[in-house]
């Protein structure tokens, strides 16, 4: 049974029944539920907080995993950033500066960048730590791109490398004849007294005393683009070796080789002689590069110690008179 309420009425000094209507009833009982709602939403909120199930547990320990490997992934795309930096820096400073190859520029190094869409499907998903991932991925790509610059900047030195070695086997760099055999160096580069018009000429070569029939060796790899008679420089070959270098062997007895053949460094040419402009048998020896003649001396260095050069340099600086050729 309802318990029946009263108030005092001051005015007539009595005590009258409380009225209830029904408007006032819902009220109160919307105001009942809406503080009850909250206030159990609160006690919900503090156990769930204090109290978390099993599967919040999981949830929680997994993203720390995630996070954790995260951490980890970026960890190594830096070092891995740090170690391709080191490989292009040695890269420009030292391989490329030995063959003699322009450094990369930076923007080459970074090879470009991605598009501009590349990550929308993820930065517009409702993946959690979405900006670390596409973060992640964004260095990820700039690695790859640089790494792959890189492979190619490796392939490019791979072909210098092989060029290289091509052109230090054909660049003239010995004896055209040993020195075992050779009895003295007669004449070097310069201005000398001609052995026939005793006038002072120049002499584009040097001369290499040796017997008639001396074996004569190419000074290094190329092609015998001539093996006649030639003037004063009686028998003579020529051989191009590229890279803008050819050699002349002249005052040959006979040929071992004719127009047309590949040769390497060391292979046998001729013979010494004394034909053409020669008062005694030797060898007139001469190094052009771009068809300029220059100093034979200068392209001995595969057969002489530091101090043998030296003291190459000594004699073939005196003003000796020639033995002939190479006028």
């Amino acid at each position: 049974m309802a318990k029946i309420k009263y108030y005092y009425d001051t005015d007539t000094c009595q005590y009258k029944r409380i009225q209830t209507s029904k408007s006032d009833v819902i009220i109160n009982l919307l105001g009942f539920l809406i503080v009850s709602t909250i206030f159990g939403l609160g006690i919900g909120w503090l156990y769930t907080y204090n109290f978390p199930s099993q599967k919040e547990l999981n949830l929680v320990e997994e993203n720390r995993q995630l996070l954790n490997q995260y951490n980890v992934l970026n960890k190594e795309i830096s070092q891995a950033g740090e170690m391709l930096a080191t490989l292009q820096d040695r890269d420009d400073k030292l391989y490329r500066a030995v063959f003699e190859a322009e450094p990369m520029s930076s923007e080459i190094r970074k090879g470009g960048t991605g598009g501009s869409d590349q990550y929308k499907e993820i930065a517009n998903s409702p993946t959690r730590h979405k900006d670390l991932i596409v973060g992640t991925f964004k260095k990820l790509d700039l690695l790859k791109r640089r790494m792959y610059v890189q492979t190619k900047s490796y392939d490019e030195l791979v072909t210098l490398a092989k060029n290289k070695n091509e052109m230090m086997a054909s660049i003239p760099a010995i004896y055209p004849i040993s020195k075992k055999k050779m009895i003295r160096f007669a004449s070097g580069f310069g201005m000398r007294v001609h052995p026939i018009y005793k006038v002072r000429k120049m002499h584009t070569g040097v001369d290499l005393t040796a017997k008639t029939g001396t074996p004569i060796y190419s000074s290094g790899d190329g092609v015998v683009v001539k093996a006649a008679w030639s003037g004063g420089y009686g028998k003579m070959v020529v051989v191009d070796h590229g890279y803008g270098y050819k050699t002349r062997y002249a005052h040959m007895s006979k040929f071992k080789v004719k127009k047309g053949d590949k040769i390497k460094r060391g292979n046998l040419l001729g013979h010494v002689g004394t034909t053409g402009t020669s008062t005694s048998p030797h060898l007139h020896y001469e190094v052009l590069h771009n068809e300029r003649q220059i100093n034979p001396v200068n392209y001995f260095f595969n057969d002489l110690t530091p101090a043998e050069y030296d003291e190459l340099l000594d004699v073939a600086a005196q003003d000796r008179q020639s033995l002939g050729g190479g006028y």
